[in-house]
Order: C-alpha cells, then structure tokens, then sequence
C-alpha cells in the first residue's frame, strides 16, 4: 500500500513520518513517534485511554488516522508536563489525591481533564463526573479522580485546595 507523508507538531515539535492512509493516529505516535503514553485499550472510542488533545479538542486517537491529523497541534500525555519538566498540577493532582490505581486510564484521563479545566477553570464535581465521563476507569470509582482534578483546578487558579468533609 502506498505510503502518505504527514507532518504535524506534537507537544510543541514539528514531526513528520510515512504512514499508510489506514493508520490510526495511535499508532503513529507509539510506533513511529516512540510515544507510548496514549495507551490503546477498546479501539472503539469507549474507555478514552487513547484520548490527545488535537486543536484545543480532546479527540481519541484510536478512531482517528493520522492523516486527519495532517497539520495539527497535538499534545500526549508527555506533554503534560511543565516546560522545566517537574509534574504539572493535574500530575501532581493525581499524584496527591491517589487519582490512579493501576495508571492503564491515567493518560486519558490526564490529556481529558487538562482540556476540561481549559474549557472550565472552576468545574463543580457534577461538572467534572460529565467532563470525564468519555473515560473509562475500572479502578478508582472515580472519586480520587474527581479530587485530583479539583486539586489542580484550585492549584491552576491559586487557591487553596479544601477536599470535602467526609
């Protein structure tokens, strides 16, 4: 099969490869790119584990071919990170508030709750349960997810994070 070229700029830097029309945007950026945060998990769009941010959306990239993505903006989950390369405060939300379990859903959850506080700084908890409902997790239940992404979202805006009373 004929090969396409593409060229798009994930977490900041220009990349390009040759990929056959039929590849998935997953795979080009595990296999071609050596990125292997974006997991792959349902190629179906159901649990999210494959979620980047594509041009300000939050796309899963297992539906997605790479030559779609021709000339985006792309950011992994290992673009999360702060330019001085220390844990970015959804990172380190989910780090102080036991946000994981096994971490299988961790990057998806990551790239989607980065793009959730983008869209709205100060979500409620019912804010934050829709904005991630895309994204499966068999582990947690949720809850510390929801409170890592509260930690960040008060961290991000400079106030100090209060969890509920329980």
């Amino acid at each position: 099969m004929a090969k396409t070229h593409v060229t798009m700029k994930v977490n900041g830097a220009e990349v390009e490869g040759l990929v056959e029309p039929r590849t998935l945007l997953v795979h080009f950026i595990r296999e071609n790119l050596g990125m292997t945060g974006t997991h792959i998990g349902c190629e179906t769009t159901h649990c999210g584990a494959c979620t980047v941010d594509i041009d300000g959306m939050s796309v899963k990239s297992c539906t997605m071919f790479a030559v779609q993505a021709q000339g985006s903006d792309i950011t992994t989950v290992e673009g999360m990170a702060n330019a001085d390369g220390t844990l970015s405060a959804l990172q380190e939300g989910f780090r102080m508030m036991h946000g994981l379990q096994c971490g299988f859903c961790t990057p998806g959850m990551i790239v989607r709750a980065h793009r959730l506080l983008k869209e709205n700084p100060a979500p409620s908890e019912q804010e934050i349960r829709m904005g991630i409902s895309g994204n499966i997790c068999r582990c947690t239940g949720y809850q510390n997810i929801v409170k890592a992404i509260q930690y960040a979202s008060a961290k991000i805006s400079g106030v100090e994070f209060r969890e509920a009373a329980e």
